[in-house]
């Protein structure tokens, strides 16, 4: 059994366990990984905002067409499982979940908002931004303006290559002047990447250019946070993100990863009393 398999198998169960029924990509037709509406995968109904960002999004996550499911009705989508895990406390303190990620310590007042799919700016020679799937957003005063936060459920075991970065990147000079080391990953991941299997390194280098052109480099933290699996290609993601953050780290970006299950654990000793419904949740279907 493979990663994705075994992911999709164990979403399966869950779903079959809350008396859910699914279907098929294409309503009757598909292996049957969707639920039949999107309140079904999600743990709290969708707020407006959270609505929002994600319809003015590049991933046409919600859209419905002839009448067959949306993206984030997918038992694997990694949006709903983003929803699922931050959109609980963008009605509470944010310094839990923030802390919880390793972003930082828990009495740490700073965390003010959570944003979706918020968009970053490398270059005016761009015509889009690629979309962050969650930001903190912390208090003028704190010298972390953002917390960036880029979120991995199946994708990356899926059997579909990932894209390397832009030759047009790579010739805008500028743009690399205080990062030397990412910027000789990325050259040799132009225009095609064939360093990397399972993380895609092209998307979290336009993130960091992008936060960085907003931000500067000292201005904002990056967590990767990805979903662990048993065997070879659990081992070798891990493998690929270590790799990753070391050259990252030696340009002085802020980046650390964790992946979903500790992420869960750490909720699960933490805020079990007092969170125990979102808890129990998140450890029943993810854990």
């Amino acid at each position: 059994m493979n990663a994705m398999e075994y992911i999709q198998i164990k979403q399966q169960i869950w779903a079959k366990s809350q008396g859910i029924n699914l279907i098929g990509s294409k309503g009757d037709s598909g292996e049957k990984n969707y639920t039949t509406t999107l309140n079904e995968n999600l743990f709290l109904p969708m707020g407006s905002t959270v609505k929002q960002a994600f319809e003015e999004g590049d991933g046409n996550e919600l859209n419905q067409q002839n009448g067959f499911p949306a993206k984030m009705q997918a038992l694997h989508s990694s949006s709903a499982l983003t929803v699922n895990v931050f959109q609980y406390w963008m009605t509470k303190k944010i310094s839990t979940i923030a802390s919880a990620c390793g972003l930082c310590k828990k009495d740490n007042t700073n965390p003010k908002s959570i944003f979706f799919e918020k968009k970053f700016e490398i270059d005016e020679e761009f015509q889009f931004s690629p979309n962050i799937d969650v930001v903190i957003e912390n208090s003028s005063n704190f010298n972390f303006k953002v917390f960036a936060i880029e979120c991995k459920f199946t994708e990356t075991y899926s059997t579909i290559d990932h894209t390397g970065l832009k030759e047009k990147y790579i010739s805008l000079e500028s743009i690399w002047n205080d990062v030397p080391n990412i910027y000789q990953l990325a050259q040799r991941i132009s225009p095609n990447d064939n360093d990397f299997n399972y993380l895609h390194p092209a998307q979290l280098i336009k993130h960091i250019l992008g936060l960085k052109r907003k931000y500067g480099k000292n201005g904002f933290r990056l967590l990767y946070l990805w979903y662990d699996t048993l065997g070879e290609e659990g081992f070798r993601h891990k493998e690929e993100i270590e790799r990753f953050t070391k050259i990252c780290k030696k340009d002085g970006v802020k980046i650390h990863s964790i992946s979903y299950q500790e992420l869960i654990l750490r909720l699960r000793k933490d805020c079990l009393d007092e969170h125990s419904e979102y808890v129990n949740y998140l450890s029943n279907r993810y854990f």
